[in-house]
């Protein structure tokens, strides 16, 4: 039998290595297909066609593929999420693959894979028990937490390219934990009020519950919007006070200051327009993206990246 010596098997298994740059592309595509599941999610719960597809994975107990408005909207969406599943899968491969990425990174990439995988059997519960309302909250809540674990393994991608730099003082990264907790409260507080909003859900006859009344749910989304706002300004003000030191915290809160800009801009429009779904599945996309960034710079106040490769150290 004959045996591959050890100088042979090297090139081979360089050959399956990811580069830092193809990882961090991988890693860019599977937090963009993260995104746009959620817009995709939100537009069959938006159009009511939560039960378009009564079966899973298939549409139809007769047949698989879909047959109508809802059940093209309802199919469409588990084809982006079978499409994310595999963009994730190639993360945590790639991941595994990717030589001085390091362990932990790895189980994080993992993690978005079997959360985004975990969506499936969840979607197919949701189904079975008629869209129940906690459930479909589950279903979104579950899916930005995977988004936000995909963008830490973004920034930990960033950070093997160009190399870590100094650590943050101590009061900017406790104003980042906050910050973090006020986005948390923020898209839990935005759930709530879209479980108790309007749109139906689902179409026919059948009838989605909902949770607690549309206008207190809405008071208590704006308080949360209220704090989340206070937190950022303080973590502004001091970013500008050390913009000199850390020129990319001012870049990072102007990114989020206008995503949170065009957030309340079409969370008060879609309030005074009476809700049409489009722009409520605007409003969920884009909350989709705030939570992203805010994750990626949080993260980064921990663990800091260095401004170009030239900077490059290792931990």
């Amino acid at each position: 039998m004959h045996v591959e010596s050890a100088p042979q098997a090297l090139p081979r298994r360089r050959a399956l290595e990811l580069s830092p740059e193809a990882f961090r592309r991988v890693a860019v595509v599977s937090a963009g297909m993260l995104v746009l599941i959620v817009a995709t999610g939100a537009t069959v719960r938006l159009t009511g066609s939560g039960l378009g597809c009564p079966h899973w994975p298939g549409c139809q107990a007769s047949h698989v593929e879909p047959k109508g408005y809802h059940s093209d909207v309802e199919f469409s969406n588990r084809i982006v999420a079978f499409l994310t599943v595999l963009t994730t899968l190639a993360l945590a491969a790639g991941a595994w693959r990717t030589r001085g990425l390091g362990r932990r990174v790895s189980i994080l990439a993992t993690l978005v894979f079997l959360g985004t995988l975990g969506q499936a059997p969840l979607g197919a519960v949701t189904v079975y028990y008629h869209l129940n309302p906690y459930l479909v909250i589950t279903h979104l809540l579950v899916s930005l937490v995977v988004l936000g674990l995909a963008a830490i393994v973004l920034l930990e991608a960033t950070r093997m390219l160009r190399g870590s730099a100094d650590a943050l003082p101590r009061l900017a990264r406790a104003g980042g934990a906050a910050l973090l907790a006020a986005v948390g409260v923020l898209v839990v507080t935005g759930t709530l009020a879209t479980a108790a909003g309007p749109h139906p859900g689902s179409s026919g006859d059948t009838v989605v519950r909902r949770i607690g009344s549309f206008d207190p749910a809405v008071a208590l989304h704006v308080r949360a919007v209220t704090a989340f706002g206070i937190v950022f300004l303080l973590l502004a003000a001091w970013a500008w006070r050390e913009r000199a030191r850390y020129p990319w915290l001012v870049s990072g809160c102007a990114g989020l200051l206008g995503i949170l800009a065009v957030q309340m801009t079409i969370g008060e429009v879609q309030f005074r327009t009476n809700l049409p779904w489009w722009l409520v599945l605007v409003h969920v996309s884009v909350a989709a993206c705030l939570f992203g960034w805010t994750v990626g710079l949080v993260g980064r106040l921990w663990r800091p990246v260095a401004e170009s490769a030239a900077h490059f150290q290792r931990d």
